[in-house]
């Protein structure tokens, strides 16, 4: 790294130790989220289910219908509705 300078190498090595914090924070909340998804399983509730809900609150309005629209389309054509 003899080409850079200290403030460039400060500014890498500031971004490289966010983003390994951020990580670090991305994998407890992935735990944390596995382990609500566990709590709801154990008083019954379908973790399948629940996570196709989850997808499908983050869509909007439109694209939902859309999806819901080529998922029964689909469903027809394959005799399955």
């Amino acid at each position: 790294m003899s080409e850079f300078g200290a403030a460039p190498t400060d500014r890498l090595r500031s971004f490289v130790e966010r983003i390994e914090r951020l990580e670090e924070e991305k994998s407890a909340l992935a735990a944390d989220i596995r382990e609500v998804y566990s709590e709801a399983k154990g008083v019954g509730f379908d973790v399948k289910v629940l996570r196709q809900i989850v997808s499908l609150r983050k869509m909007d309005q439109s694209d939902r219908r859309e999806q819901e629209e080529l998922l029964d389309i689909y469903k027809r054509a394959l005799d399955l509705a």
